[in-house]
């Protein structure tokens, strides 16, 4: 199972030392979420912190943002060093653009759906994705309950990737843990993004080898 720590959880009094410990783990991803107030009802970080985090980690940077109009912003992703864009399909009335304007730049592309969003609306645009991540939660706040629908999501996902041949892995986002973890990587899913299950943990090293584990 590839892990994606969410780095929303770690303590930005402390960002260097959690960093190296995501250097030092089995984690192969690094995730960062980037909030506007106003597609999701908070605000989180912007560029210069992505552009420190990309000095520090050793680990390829998924960059999600939370944000409307993210086609706005492909270039200063693509210059924090970002190696995955990832929009929402909500947030973007021309996906197939922003798509094709994320690979241009250079950079993996990924869309979002949230969890009130049917997988059917992939259909004309994942052969052309990289990854698709599903919320299991509703955007905008760590340590919520995972959405048990998103297991039928996944397993949804999966059979429309393998229809139209498309290399796009499946990645989760919200309230992963053990145990949601171990069911989502039996529905099919590729990539988990944990927050608090990591960075609250006692060892955190330990919390993502068991999730790297399923």
């Amino acid at each position: 199972m590839i892990v994606s720590p969410s780095l929303l959880s770690a303590d930005f009094g402390n960002l260097a030392r959690d960093i190296e410990m995501i250097n030092q783990s089995k984690a192969q991803m690094l995730h960062l979420d980037v909030m506007d107030g106003v597609f999701v009802p908070n605000i989180s970080f912007g560029f210069p912190v992505i552009k420190y985090v990309q000095q520090l980690c050793k680990k390829p940077l998924d960059v999600h943002l939370m944000i409307v109009e993210p086609q706005k912003f492909i270039n200063e992703v693509r210059d924090c060093g970002a190696d995955i864009m990832n929009v929402h399909l909500e947030a973007c009335n021309h996906l197939d653009r922003v798509v094709q304007q994320i690979h241009d730049a250079g950079m993996k592309a990924g869309v979002t759906i949230n969890p009130a969003t049917p997988v059917c609306l992939l259909r004309d645009i994942v052969a052309k994705l990289d990854l698709v991540l599903l919320m299991s939660v509703n955007p905008g706040f760590g340590g919520q309950k995972f959405i048990d629908n998103t297991l039928n999501k996944v397993k949804e996902l999966r059979a429309l990737i393998v229809e139209t041949g498309s290399r796009a892995v499946i990645e989760v986002d919200g309230g992963v843990n053990a145990e949601t973890g171990r069911l989502l990587a039996n529905a099919g899913a590729d990539v988990l993004v944990a927050g608090n299950y990591i960075f609250k943990a006692q060892n955190p090293l330990e919390a993502i080898e068991t999730l790297y584990n399923l």
